[in-house]
This record gives C-alpha cells, sequence and structure tokens, in this order.
C-alpha cells in the first residue's frame, strides 16, 4: 500500500509516498480502507520537531491521525463492526495518511450515510478539539465568548458548537470569511488593529483561541477569567497566564465523534472543506496549510 513517510524532522520536503506492506489488525483492532483523511496543524509541528520533547517521532515515521473509509479486515475479539461498514475514526499511531489504516476498534464510529468521505475523514481531531474548547469554558445562555481563528479547521467547528450553548459568539476572522461567519449566526470582528477595542464594547466572558500570537495576553486584558479562556495553540501563553489549554485529548472519544458526526449528518452542523488533494500531493496540502489562513479543512483523498 502507499503510506504517507518522514525520515527525519523538517519542513513539508521531507515527505513522502512509500511503498509499505499493508498492516495486519490485531486482537480489537479493525483495518480500514481509507476514503479520506485530514490534515492538522500539530502533524506538521510534530514532523518539524517543534514537540519532540512531549511526542518525539521515530523514523522513519507515519502523518495522520484522521480518518474515514470501509472497514476491510477485522482483528480477533471485534464484533460490532463488520467487513465493509463505513467509520469515522482515528489512529494515535501517525498513520491515518495512506491507503490503509489500522487502528483500534473501540476508536471508530459509524459513518452516517449523508456525510461525505471528505467531511468525515476530517472530523476526528478538529471535531473534538472544538468540542473540547467549547466545555473547557462552560459556555451557557447569556455568555459572550470570541474565538479568534473562527473561520479556521477547529474556529469554524467551535463557533457553531458554541452557538449551540446558547452564548452570543464573535468570531475573529479576516474579512473575506464574515459572511460565513454571518449566516452561521456568528458576529464576525476582523483581527489586526483596532481588535482590542472592537472586542472590549462586547463585555466577554470566555474566549477560545485557535491562532495564538497573542490573543491569550489579550483575552486577560480584556478581563476574561482565566478559568474560561483556552487555548489549543499557544502553550508557553497558557502556562505564563496561567489559562486552559484543552484540546483533542480532552474529547477523542468515539462517543463524542458520534455526536459530533450526528450534528452533520442532521444539517446542525456545517462542516466547511478548504481543498482536497490526492496521497502523492501531499506536500501541497502541507504547503497550502502552512499559509494559515485556510477556510476549513485541507483533506487528502488516498
Amino acid at each position: 500500500m502507499k503510506a504517507i513517510r518522514f525520515d527525519k524532522y523538517g519542513g513539508i520536503d521531507v515527505l513522502y509516498v512509500a511503498d509499505v506492506p499493508t498492516p495486519e489488525p490485531a486482537a480489537g483492532e479493525a483495518l480500514i480502507r481509507a476514503k479520506a483523511a485530514g490534515i492538522n496543524p500539530g502533524e506538521a509541528k510534530i514532523r518539524e520537531g517543534f514537540f519532540h520533547s512531549a511526542w518525539p517521532a521515530t523514523f522513519p515515521s507515519g502523518e495522520g491521525s484522521d480518518f474515514a473509509g470501509t472497514v476491510a479486515k477485522l482483528g480477533p475479539g471485534v464484533s460490532q463492526f463488520a467487513a465493509g461498514d463505513p467509520v469515522i475514526g482515528f489512529s494515535d499511531k501517525r498513520a491515518s495518511q495512506a491507503e490503509y489504516v489500522v487502528a483500534e476498534a473501540q476508536n471508530l464510529t459509524r459513518k452516517p450515510a449523508n456525510v461525505s468521505w471528505e467531511v468525515a475523514g476530517s472530523l476526528p481531531i478538529a471535531g473534538t478539539t472544538a468540542y473540547a474548547c467549547v466545555h473547557a469554558v462552560a459556555l451557557k445562555a447569556g455568555d459572550t465568548v470570541a474565538v479568534s481563528g473562527a473561520a479556521g479547521g477547529v474556529g469554524s467547528l467551535a463557533v457553531q458548537l458554541a452557538k449551540r450553548t446558547g452564548a452570543k459568539v464573535i468570531g475573529i476572522a479576516s474579512l473575506s470569511k464574515h459572511d460565513w461567519l454571518v449566516t452561521h449566526g456568528v458576529e464576525p470582528v476582523v483581527y489586526g488593529n483596532g481588535l482590542a477595542g472592537a472586542l472590549r464594547k462586547y463585555q466577554i466572558s470566555a474566549f477560545i483561541d485557535t491562532h495564538g500570537g497573542g490573543y491569550v495576553k489579550l483575552a486577560t486584558e480584556l478581563g476574561v477569567p482565566r478559568d474560561r479562556i483556552n487555548t489549543i495553540i499557544d502553550f508557553p501563553a497558557a502556562k505564563e497566564y496561567g489559562v486552559k489549554s484543552e484540546g483533542s485529548q480532552a474529547a477523542k472519544t468515539a462517543a463524542v465523534l458520534a455526536e459530533i458526526a450526528g450534528l452533520v449528518a442532521s444539517g446542525d452542523l456545517d462542516v466547511p472543506i478548504a481543498a482536497t488533494f490526492p496521497l502523492d500531493q501531499v506536500r501541497d496540502a502541507y504547503k497550502l496549510l502552512e499559509q494559515g489562513h485556510t477556510f476549513g479543512k485541507i483533506v487528502l483523498v488516498p
């Protein structure tokens, strides 16, 4: 099978497509024929070596956590799925950007029929991260929450999940994303000069930072309680200011994934797809990700 690999830390140039043996599922696992695999900023940071102390790579390393596909083979002890079942899932082995993926059956949920493969394959990390963010800041009716990177892969989902709590949602994004935010009930604010002044009029009670670059500091300056500020990217600032940094690990379960997929299936959650790429264009996919202004998710289609 074909799979994405890298043999050393570095930029997108270290990525390549390798021919490797198709893995066999062990007890409690399933082999999935991948139809789509989302890519995430954290995966790029791991490949670049930024997270070596916390999550070191072993070489040659694969890439990716998200996937959606059909069950190809079941390991011993797996009875909740059958060959051919369409599923959404995640792997903790950095292996989803490939034609076949082995994952623990407990990390799989059935894909609703009316959810596209591209959307399904983009859901696990971004969806559970957005879910964790909203829960971390304990949103409720009457709150006003600001979300940075409000039209990005995580932010676009976080603003919608935040709206479902009854809170007023302020989305920080470029002007080109404002129409989309408005159609989803989010009040848009453009980032850059004057942002602090624009936000002060809202009396913000919670802040979700999906972008980094000073938003944690800004949230504290706006008087947001520190236990109601959550960042998924600015870990040094989280430590410095004593705010939360809950991400996918706080919510990455098949049950949460099933809930999110159900919201997509019912039309209550819109998942923008910025672009799709075949596996052999993985460098182009990560190049687009690195630009940092994509609208929604980038997905590989093996």
